[in-house]
């Protein structure tokens, strides 16, 4: 990718430069849209999306993810630094983003504002990257707006931007409007809340869940707001529970061409499927999100839906 073609930031060292644009040509493929396969969720949901009724048995196992990754055709595969350390020695070549800060579903809501505080700083991630030579490409955070800890989570965030910058890494932002201040976290003027203060913080893209339709307008249209109020951050979606494969991929691609975002993070949408399946899943979500395909021609990567 040229420089000429999108902005640098402006934390970003000019020696890091060459770094940041190799990095982030690669995370989109040189297309300007992430495709990422989220495998984050071991600690975000715990066992609830890899055993059970639905789910492949193959989901059982860690392992899974990196199985897909390596078949599939994806942007970058995101993941806690603990699981890399574990398996990235049989998957040298995948393309990594590492999780910054998780947190269990365990504790609701009702019982505590939400507060993911960071395992690992971007120093460690950068110094793993070099002593391991994996192709780490960025680092991911959560914030969660409308928490009564929101100011030392921004706090977080915002250091580890510009820490990743400085690195020459890319940075996505995990956005979720969540706490006892926050009445409806599909609010699409809220979820564009949350796009605006992605952008603010830096980061380079941010993840969202797709708003509720309202007032007789579709989430579509409505999403083209958060678009807006993200500026240069680009925004991608939560791929959300799994649905059915030709629904999933007609929801991505409204998503990307009514409401210019500019990829998804999908998760169990891909990994509850048995091996080969989640791999003609990821193919044809790439299909639409970097080579901008139609559904029914994306459709065709995945040979067992008919």
């Amino acid at each position: 990718m040229e420089e000429k073609e999108f902005r640098i930031p402006l934390d970003v060292p000019r020696s890091m430069h060459g770094e940041y644009i190799k990095n982030y040509d690669a995370i989109t493929k040189g297309s300007g849209r992430l495709m990422l396969f989220a495998g984050d969720q071991k600690v975000e949901h715990l066992n609830d999306d890899f055993y059970g009724k639905g789910i492949a048995p193959d989901d059982a196992n860690p392992e899974h993810f990196f199985k897909i990754a390596s078949k599939a055709r994806i942007g970058v595969f995101a993941t806690q630094l603990g699981l890399v350390s574990k398996y990235g020695m049989d998957y040298k070549d995948l393309p990594y983003l590492i999780k910054l800060n998780s947190k269990t579903n365990l504790i609701k809501t009702e019982q505590q504002d939400p507060f993911s505080n960071q395992w690992i700083d971007v120093e460690q991630v950068a110094e793993f990257k070099r002593e391991s030579g994996l192709k780490i490409l960025g680092v991911g955070y959560t914030i969660y707006p409308g928490s009564k800890y929101e100011g030392d989570i921004f706090r977080q965030a915002a250091q580890i931007v510009y820490k990743a910058h400085r690195n020459g890494l890319v940075v996505l932002l995990w956005c979720y409007p969540r706490g006892a201040a926050v009445k409806d976290e599909l609010d699409p003027h809220l979820v564009a809340g949350g796009t605006g203060i992605a952008s603010t913080l830096g980061s380079d893209f941010v993840k969202v869940n797709f708003p509720k339709d309202e007032d007789g307008k579709s989430a579509s249209e409505l999403f083209k707001e958060a678009v807006v109020a993200a500026g240069r951050t680009k925004v991608v979606c939560s791929g959300g529970p799994s649905i059915d494969v030709k629904a999933f991929l007609q929801r991505l691609h409204d998503q990307i061409f009514i409401s210019g975002a500019s990829g998804n993070a999908t998760g169990r949408n891909i990994h509850q499927k048995p091996l080969d399946e989640a791999v003609e899943m990821c193919n044809a979500i790439y299909d639409i999100t970097v080579e901008g395909k139609a559904v029914d021609e994306a459709m065709k990567a995945f040979k067992d839906v008919k």
